[in-house]
């Protein structure tokens, strides 16, 4: 006879009494559940998302460190997602866009009973994408926040690097090199998604494959053909800049 699977969660919430109130409510209401982790910001949520590899991922939708919408697109594909959110324009554009469900402050225990029935006929089928909630939510007039960090993994440890930091992030096949004065920094994001999140008047696209901070920049120069290239204040190399993107530099 086979085992049955035990069904494991991960709980992120920013204030540690609703943090105690949801995970009671969740051992209560759901006793076979096995709640692998609680995190009370982001970064901790997303370290502990890729070491216990959770089925269900209960998650506030504001937090720091990391938002709860940018820990979800993380998830995406990989497990179940409630949120729980004081923000009605959130919460429908999510469950608009794939989550199981939501849940909305104050916490009801009619209402996480009634999550949990959903997350239970969803589990036997593959967890929702989520890419797109961000154009969803946009869709209801939201405006998004520009990174203020990101998060890269070196071996066993995960560094968060503020966009500040960062000299420029280039494209490299399927996923997006992070350069700062000292490293370089390997994360599993397009160039496109970090296009649309990070801030453009501080974050020029200079290249189809190159976004350059404009705080790193020393100095603008052209070859002998008569191409443009970019110096930087803290890194030795020199970036190209496509034709397409040589009018940014008409002011300087």
């Amino acid at each position: 006879m086979s085992t049955p699977h035990i069904v494991k969660a991960l709980v992120a919430e920013d204030e540690p009494v609703l943090l105690a109130e949801l995970r009671d409510l969740l051992a209560r209401l759901w006793p076979e559940l096995e709640i692998v982790g609680t995190a009370e910001d982001g970064i901790q949520a997303l370290r502990m998302l890729d070491e216990h590899r959770p089925d269900v991922l209960v998650l506030d939708i504001e937090m720091p460190g990391l938002s709860g919408l940018e820990l979800a697109k993380q998830a995406s594909g990989r497990c179940h997602v409630v949120f729980v959110t004081a923000y009605d324009k959130y919460a429908v554009a999510a469950f608009e866009e794939g989550a199981v469900d939501y849940v909305m402050k104050p916490l009801s225990v009619a209402r996480v009973a009634t999550a949990i029935g959903r997350v239970k006929e969803k589990l036997a089928s593959a967890p929702a994408k989520l890419d797109g909630i961000f154009e969803a939510l946009a869709r209801t007039g939201w405006r998004q926040s520009y990174l203020r960090w990101i998060t890269a993994s070196h071996g066993n440890d995960l560094r968060v690097i503020t966009t500040d930091e960062i000299c420029y992030v280039k494209a490299d096949n399927k996923y997006t090199i992070i350069v700062t004065p000292d490293r370089e920094s390997v994360i599993r994001r397009s160039i496109k998604e970090l296009t649309a999140e990070l801030d453009p008047d501080v974050f020029w696209q200079i290249h189809r494959g190159t976004l350059v901070n404009v705080n790193a920049i020393a100095r603008v120069s052209r070859d002998w053909a008569g191409r443009l290239h970019v110096s930087l204040k803290n890194r030795k190399e020199t970036l190209p800049v496509s034709d397409s993107y040589v009018h940014l530099f008409k002011a300087m």
